[in-house]
């Protein structure tokens, strides 16, 4: 596999508040990751994008780690080409959990 891809993050949000702590994490964490093409956060579909053009698991790692320290659930991930189809599930237990 080449080129973007994105992962799609069931996120536990109920409120504006919830997705704007995501988006805040998100919005550092891609300032100071060049792989992180970018990202939304949807309230009404409780995800998170992130659009990357990296395959590697240790950014995957750092996030999921990222979305997880807003004390938000991430319930499951779904990693999808450039056109939107699904690639596969993606786990989202980190290893020292």
């Amino acid at each position: 596999m080449s080129g973007s891809h994105t992962y799609k993050f069931d996120v536990t949000m109920t409120c504006g508040g919830c997705s704007g702590a995501v988006d805040r994490v998100l919005k550092r964490l891609k300032e100071n990751e060049s792989n992180i093409v970018s990202y939304t956060v949807l309230l009404d579909e409780k995800s998170a994008n992130v659009t990357v053009d990296d395959e590697s698991p240790a950014l995957y790692e750092k996030i999921l780690r990222t979305i997880k320290k807003t004390g938000k659930g991430v319930n499951s991930c779904v990693e999808l080409d450039s056109n939107g189809n699904k690639i596969r599930d993606v786990d989202v237990v980190l290893k020292d959990e």
